[in-house]
Protein backbone atom coordinates (compact mmCIF):
# COMPACT_ATOMS: atom_id res chain seq x y z
CA UNK A 1 0.00 0.00 0.00
CA UNK A 2 1.17 3.39 -0.78
CA UNK A 3 2.06 5.71 1.83
CA UNK A 4 -0.09 8.71 1.81
CA UNK A 5 1.91 12.10 2.61
CA UNK A 6 0.80 14.23 5.77
CA UNK A 7 -0.77 17.52 4.22
CA UNK A 8 -1.39 20.76 6.23
CA UNK A 9 -3.67 23.55 6.04
CA UNK A 10 -1.84 26.81 6.37
CA UNK A 11 -2.30 30.52 5.42
CA UNK A 12 -0.37 32.75 3.43
CA UNK A 13 0.45 35.72 5.12
CA UNK A 14 1.32 39.70 3.28
CA UNK A 15 5.25 40.47 4.27
CA UNK A 16 3.91 44.74 4.32
CA UNK A 17 -0.09 44.42 5.22
CA UNK A 18 -0.18 40.92 7.55
CA UNK A 19 -3.08 40.38 5.35
CA UNK A 20 -3.98 36.35 5.60
CA UNK A 21 -4.92 36.38 1.66
CA UNK A 22 -4.53 32.98 0.85
CA UNK A 23 -4.99 29.36 1.81
CA UNK A 24 -3.12 26.48 0.65
CA UNK A 25 -2.23 22.66 1.47
CA UNK A 26 1.68 21.97 2.17
CA UNK A 27 3.49 18.65 2.64
CA UNK A 28 4.85 18.58 5.84
CA UNK A 29 6.32 15.62 5.97
CA UNK A 30 10.28 15.93 7.13
CA UNK A 31 9.26 19.27 8.59
CA UNK A 32 7.65 22.28 7.86
CA UNK A 33 8.86 24.05 4.93
CA UNK A 34 9.80 27.58 4.46
CA UNK A 35 8.00 28.81 1.77
CA UNK A 36 7.91 32.04 0.20
CA UNK A 37 5.71 33.44 -2.76
CA UNK A 38 4.76 36.62 -4.76
CA UNK A 39 1.35 36.71 -4.71
CA UNK A 40 -1.07 39.49 -5.67
CA UNK A 41 -2.48 42.01 -2.59
CA UNK A 42 -5.41 43.44 -3.43
CA UNK A 43 -5.60 46.05 -0.46
CA UNK A 44 -2.45 47.36 -2.46
CA UNK A 45 -3.13 46.33 -5.53
CA UNK A 46 0.27 44.92 -6.84
CA UNK A 47 2.26 41.88 -6.05
CA UNK A 48 3.77 41.10 -2.88
CA UNK A 49 5.90 38.48 -0.84
CA UNK A 50 3.65 36.25 0.83
CA UNK A 51 5.20 33.92 3.72
CA UNK A 52 3.36 30.65 5.24
CA UNK A 53 1.47 31.47 8.10
CA UNK A 54 0.19 28.23 10.55
CA UNK A 55 -3.04 28.96 12.21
Amino acid sequence: MAKTAKREWVWLQCTETGDLNYRTQVNVQGGFPKLELKKYSPRLRKHTVHKLKRK
